[in-house]
């Protein structure tokens, strides 16, 4: 087989592929190999190049016996590390003296060991967030049934105290319930037409008795005719119920919900509503701010925690947006509230 013809298989490979025969150097290298291991290093020998030791044995192993292997390379691309999966197989009658060569071809698989990793986290954090509540029960229920079996005092405060464990494991299991919902529609669009305004005045009036309690006060802002977008009215509802409960318990004593429309807005290039939700609260310090929407982050874990948050209302937002074809933005500065913007193309 000639250089060009084993150049042009290579070539026409859709991943990084390289060809290393029985001297151990480089005899063919494809443009993706190029970029992810080097350019110039065809003619260099591969351990030169790929240092990492799981690589090299499978490859020296490959040459010794023929048979497949497969190892995994890390590396990083600059913004982030990342994994291929190297599969290893022998070529008879190429390179050196016709001594055959081992074909190396990587598979980026780094979004899939990212997949996995989430999985991984998610089920660990739903473990943590239920094993505290549970917790509590089992030593409130071996207490009332030892020491303070005839104690009604101790037995009522117990009691309380276990109803709002049970209800904060009611709430993170219905939230959990309701992210993976989301999740199973998010490819699918909404084509029902929603009124924002209201929705959002009806969604001010439910929270009415929580801003009272902490005194604070909302004020919707929006246009005198109604403005309406294609979406699902209960998934909305769920989101700006959520923004704005967030802004009554987190914020400070005001809440301004702004609505507006516009003819073309740059975000989604298309007509669109904007719902904002500004508090005058104490802000978000910038280094929370990439994060605020990944299951069960939490700028201040303790105080969500004595508010009844289960740390997954903005990833449910997010998920809901995305599924209607919008864009949420959070900004603010320490000391200077926090604006949560919804865009919702019409």
């Amino acid at each position: 087989m000639t250089t060009e013809l084993i150049d042009g298989f290579l070539a026409a490979l859709p991943m990084p592929a390289v060809l290393v025969d029985q001297t151990e150097r480089f005899i063919a290298v494809n443009n993706a190999a190029e970029a992810l291991l080097g350019q110039g290093i065809q003619g260099r020998h591969f351990a030169t190049i790929l240092r990492q030791p799981s690589v090299a044995a499978a490859i020296e192993a490959c040459l010794h016996d023929r048979e497949s292997r497969s190892a995994r390379h890390l590396s990083n691309d600059g913004a982030q590390d990342t994994t291929f999966s190297v599969t290893l197989r022998y070529v008879p009658g190429i390179g050196a003296v016709a001594g055959g060569a081992v074909l190396a071809c990587f598979e980026d698989i780094t979004e899939r060991e990212q997949a996995g990793q989430m999985r991984r986290d998610f089920v660990g954090n739903v473990s943590h967030e239920l094993r505290t509540p549970l917790t509590a029960l089992i030593g409130f229920i071996e207490t009332l049934r030892g020491p303070a079996k005839e104690d009604a005092a101790a037995r009522d405060r117990f009691l309380t105290i276990m109803e709002g464990e049970a209800s904060r494991m009611n709430r993170l299991v219905g939230d959990l319930l309701s992210l993976n919902r989301v999740e199973s529609e998010e490819r699918v669009r909404p084509r029902e037409k929603v009124d924002l305004t209201g929705h959002l005045a009806s969604t001010l009036k439910t929270l009415t008795p929580v801003a009272e309690a902490r005194g604070t006060t909302m004020v919707l802002e929006a246009p005198d005719e109604p403005v309406f977008v294609t979406g699902d009215p209960d998934q909305l509802q769920q989101v700006f119920t959520n923004l704005v409960e967030n802004a009554v318990k987190y914020g400070g004593d005001q809440v301004r919900v702004v609505l507006t429309y516009t003819e073309r807005d740059p975000a989604v290039r298309a007509p669109a509503a904007r719902v904002q939700v500004i508090d005058n609260g104490p802000g978000i310090d910038a280094i929370h701010l990439p994060r605020l929407t990944e299951r069960f982050y939490r700028a201040d874990s303790h105080r969500s925690r004595e508010m009844g948050g289960t740390g997954l209302g903005l990833a449910i937002v997010k998920h809901i947006v995305n599924r209607h074809r919008g864009r949420l933005r959070v900004e603010s500065e320490l000391g200077q509230g926090a604006v949560f913007t919804v865009i919702l193309p019409e």
